[in-house]
């Protein structure tokens, strides 16, 4: 059976040393083997990240030295982290990375995501207990070394590595039937100086532990297992997260001083500080049926949405229009089903999806705000395709849309009268949501993998986060996450261009 992973984590307040405390998401760290000279770890929680110190003759043979940080588990789970070495180090076999373990015991049966002073990058095990560390031949290596993205999952007694270089999709190193382990195991990150009489330093952050849930998991009909907010900077790949719910929200904004972030959450829309807090519920009128598709106007004064008009086609989703700082919303599209998805620069006009009594398929629209003419049709796709996420360029040249009709989801643009269709991107995935950053030099947006419906884009999947220039070139990952809908649904951009806001599905 396929899985998808749903995503838990968790924070402390303060820097901790001792087992009795938790660091970070973890709840143990431990020196095995009895190394010389003693290791640690500590985790910051400003930049959420960890500092490993260790040090150890090595982790090899029959028994091993090293300094481990790690939670007892059981069941299926992923366990991912960036990770790097601080200081030129001493021996170019030190070694950090991702460890799943019987046990404490310095010859326990373990199975090691393993990145090496030198860049060597390799999957390595120890089968049983007092059994020495398989041969290099044995061992299994990628073609190429210097991995700084490191992926362990346990799908029953099967290990599997994945590995990624910065801007890379993760890749399948490869897997090892761990046939001696039991169900409860220990899971985390470890540090070995390979010298006796050296400590070693190295870096891990985006730490996550990840739980599986079958591909047929429907969130809408088994209830939503939580969700987390988070802000990420889109050059450097470092995430934050700053608000989790055992529930539903989704399609952060943030606001136009850069402070708060704009969330959908039980069909109201509610901000929230950028360094976290709880969220303070903005004033919609009579629009309480709102959906993840609300978008603030160029000029910072204005906020469309899609609430739910009930008894009406599709739904009901209407496009309004209301004040920055909240009150009763105008209504915009009189026929339903209309989805906002953005402004026009001149703070006049908005664009949409939508379906019409004579046209069944999902093509872009764009109206007024003044309620004075009648829509336009910006596109016409044809049955059987679908466009979406249609979102103006700051400069008012290009409408940025995605589209399937080469096959695939792709992202899309168009001059803002509906001619001029260039495909942006092509490649074996589906790509939605593009967005435009407000210097307009940079286009984020999600992409799910290719066995996803081509007209769909679910909740609870393995999607990736990329950035691609509009000047043209070649997409880079930035984020590896469980999400979907409700991911990056509507323009997310910091005001710097140096952020963005995101949802990912969380299991808390």
């Amino acid at each position: 059976m396929k899985y998808v992973l749903v995503i838990a984590l968790c924070f402390v307040s303060s820097i901790a040393f001792t087992q009795q405390e938790s660091i970070g998401i973890f709840k143990n760290n431990k020196d095995i083997g009895k190394p010389a000279n003693a290791g640690g770890a500590t985790y910051d929680e400003a930049t959420q990240s960890y500092t490993l110190k260790g040090a150890g003759y090595n982790i090899w043979f029959e028994r091993d030295e090293f300094n481990y940080l790690y939670n007892k588990m059981t069941g299926d789970f992923v366990i991912t982290a960036n990770f790097e070495f601080i200081g030129k180090g001493t021996d170019a076999h030190r070694k950090i990375g991702l460890m799943i373990r019987e046990s404490d015991d310095e010859k326990a049966a373990s199975i090691n995501a393993t990145l090496h002073g030198d860049g060597l990058t390799v999957l390595q095990w120890r089968e049983l207990r007092g059994a020495f560390m398989r041969d290099p031949e044995d061992e299994i290596f990628p073609p190429k070394n210097n991995y700084t993205i490191l992926q362990l999952e346990r799908i029953g007694k099967n290990i599997i590595m994945r590995a990624a270089h910065p801007g890379e999709p993760l890749q399948t190193i490869g897997s090892h039937m761990m046939t001696s382990f039991k169900d409860s195991v220990l899971v985390g990150l470890f540090i070995s100086s390979h010298n006796e009489d050296v400590v070693e330093q190295a870096r891990a952050y985006n730490v996550r532990i990840d739980r599986p849930v079958p591909d047929t998991y429907n969130p809408g009909k088994e209830g939503w297992l939580g969700c987390r907010l988070e802000t990420m900077n889109v050059f450097d790949g470092k995430r934050k997260v700053i608000y989790e719910k055992n529930g539903r929200f989704e399609a952060p904004n943030f606001m136009p001083d850069g402070k708060k972030l704009l969330i959908n959450m039980d069909g109201s829309l509610y901000t929230v500080p950028i360094e976290g807090g709880e969220p303070q519920k903005l004033n919609t009128g009579t629009a309480n049926r709102l959906n993840n598709d609300h978008v603030i106007s160029f000029n910072g004064k204005l906020i469309a949405i899609s609430h739910h008009r009930e008894g009406l086609p599709g739904g009901g989703s209407s496009v309004y229009v209301l004040p920055i700082e909240g009150g009763e919303p105008k209504l915009i599209t009189e026929e339903t089903p209309s989805y906002l998805h953005g402004w026009a620069p001149n703070n006049k006009e908005v664009v949409y999806v939508a379906t019409r009594a004579d046209n069944p398929t999902y093509d872009i629209y764009k109206k007024s705000i003044d309620g004075k003419g009648k829509e336009v049709m910006l596109t016409n796709t044809g049955k059987g395709e679908h466009v979406d996420g249609c979102e103006y360029s700051p400069d008012g040249k290009y409408i940025y849309y995605n589209g399937s009709q080469s096959g695939t989801m792709q992202l899309w643009r168009m001059k803002p009268d509906g001619t001029g269709h260039e495909q942006l991107t092509f490649d074996q995935y589906n790509n939605w949501f593009p967005h435009i950053s407000p210097d307009g030099k940079w286009i984020a947006y999600i992409s799910f993998p290719y066995d996803i419906p081509v007209n769909s884009h679910p909740s609870y999947k393995r999607v990736t986060l990329k950035l691609m220039p509009t000047a043209g070139g070649a997409p880079k990952v930035i984020a590896y996450l469980y999400g979907g809908q409700g991911t990056i649904n509507v323009p997310s951009w910091s005001p710097d261009s140096k952020s963005i806001a995101f949802v990912s599905n969380s299991g808390k």
